[in-house]
């Protein structure tokens, strides 16, 4: 059998969701690298204030003029990199390696400049490792401890201009120990108010990860009751058919014309039937099968009044209370996936509630922009499981296999049209489920051709 409509419909969702995953990658590599250049910047005030203080206060001869030059050429790079990275929406694990290596190297070259092994801001490399942690893979984190272990190895056998005294005999009056704790307390500092803010990054865009691949698994599982569901609706073409034409040929025996109470059974039957019929050609029609008819312009008035009286007529329902306050009617598309999956809300609180379902139609929002459907039941309501897990297939107290299925298709339809579905239990007992739907999803646009 061919791809139906709706299979077709299901994958490029899934290819849609694929996109929006990858999006979502590309949002957090940006932030990240936000984040990096926003460090960058309180690195550079912080080396400047700690150059100038060094040189002039504490009265250690610094070459200014070099230590200067490094830090005017890691703002010019941090400038570079704020105009560069601030209209792309891409920003890879190597831009994000790259920038981190330069400022190992920055770091590298102002402690070389300053004092070497003896500077007691060495260990701001630490910070640099941790951050390479959190942002980046195994293998590209590995290269920033390996650049970091480069850099200690290098003012090692490479003693720079200035040598720092050390004398930890007099506690916190020796300068070492001043700037040894100083550099303790600014990587804490910083390590916590950045990396945790990289991580609640991450965590935002796992969280959006992981309800992108529950949707394109909840797509996957439409796709295959779809091409199911449309196999199935092509077999029961020819039953019905026939049973059609046996009710009509029963219609004309003795039997049941001169039994009345056979008669109302025929009546029944050839109602039940026609109400079969309607099924299989709605699931057509959402399959792109529809036999040759096309979805029918009307108004949301007329489309409403109609679903109600057509579901009380083939229904054993007691009462519909069917209620609408639309205000000024529009004209809209009459979808056949709406049409089903209302059906399928009322279905279910027919099940629960055989004497009484509600069904109340408003407009919503600045402009009424938004349609609200509410459908009320009388029965026992949800149960605090079946809310919990409310949309997931198969999720159902009903006890019977492939319960579930009805509010699970329905909640991915609303989804589809750009809406939203939720259910409550209601304060007087009962439960009721509320659809809304962005009206811009059905409405018949006048075109100048009109």
């Amino acid at each position: 059998m061919p791809p139906t409509q709706a299979a077709v419909d299901a994958l490029d969702k899934r290819r849609a969701i694929e996109s929006a995953r990858s999006d979502t990658t590309r949002g957090a590599g940006v932030r990240s690298m936000q984040q990096l250049v926003q460090l960058r910047w309180i690195a550079l005030l912080g080396q400047l204030a700690t150059i100038l203080f060094v040189h002039y206060v504490l009265g250690i001869a610094l070459p200014l003029a070099q230590m200067l030059g490094v830090a005017a050429c890691l703002a010019a790079f941090n400038l570079a990199s704020l105009l560069y990275w601030r209209p792309r929406h891409d920003v890879g694990d190597l831009a994000l390696l790259a920038a981190l290596l330069v400022d190992v190297a920055a770091l590298t070259a102002q402690l070389h400049l300053s004092g070497g092994i003896t500077n007691p801001f060495l260990f701001l490399f630490l910070l640099q490792v941790a951050v390479g942690a959190v942002l980046l893979p195994a293998w590209a984190s590995r290269v920033v401890v390996a650049a970091s272990a480069a850099g200690v190895l290098g003012l090692v056998l490479f003693p720079g201009p200035v040598v720092i005294a050390a004398d930890p005999s007099q506690g916190i009056a020796d300068h070492w120990l001043q700037g040894l704790l100083v550099c303790f307390l600014l990587t804490a500092i910083l390590a916590a108010l950045f990396i945790g803010r990289i991580a609640g990054i991450l965590r935002v865009r796992d969280a959006r990860l992981a309800d992108l691949r529950q949707q394109a698994a909840e797509e996957e599982h439409i796709v295959r009751m779809g091409l199911l569901a449309s196999g199935a609706a092509h077999e029961l073409g020819t039953p019905l058919a026939t049973l059609a034409v046996l009710l009509g040929d029963w219609r004309r025996m003795a039997p049941f014309t001169e039994h009345p109470e056979l008669q109302q059974d025929l009546d029944e039957m050839q109602t039940q039937l026609v109400r079969c019929k309607s099924i299989v050609t709605g699931i057509l029609l959402s399959a792109g099968d529809a036999r040759g008819e096309a979805p029918a312009q009307t108004t949301l008035a007329v489309f409403l009044d109609e679903l109600a009286g057509e579901w009380r007529a083939t229904r054993p329902v007691q009462t519909l209370d069917y209620r609408r306050h639309l205000g000024e009617d529009v004209r809209i598309v009459s979808d056949s996936g709406l049409r089903q999956m209302i059906d399928n809300i009322l279905d279910n609180a027919l099940e629960a509630s055989p004497s009484w379902v509600g069904l109340e139609a408003s407009r919503h929002g600045k402009d009424g922009e938004l349609l609200r459907l509410k459908v009320s039941d009388s029965g026992p309501g949800f149960t605090a499981e079946t809310l919990a897990n409310f949309g997931k297939p198969y999720n159902s107290s009903k006890g019977r296999p492939g319960g579930g299925l009805g509010l699970f298709l329905s909640l991915n339809v609303a989804r589809s049209l750009g809406g939203r579905l939720h259910a409550a239990n209601r304060p007087g007992g009962g439960a009721e489920v509320v659809l809304e739907l962005p009206l811009s999803s059905l409405v018949l646009e006048e075109t100048d051709d009109e």
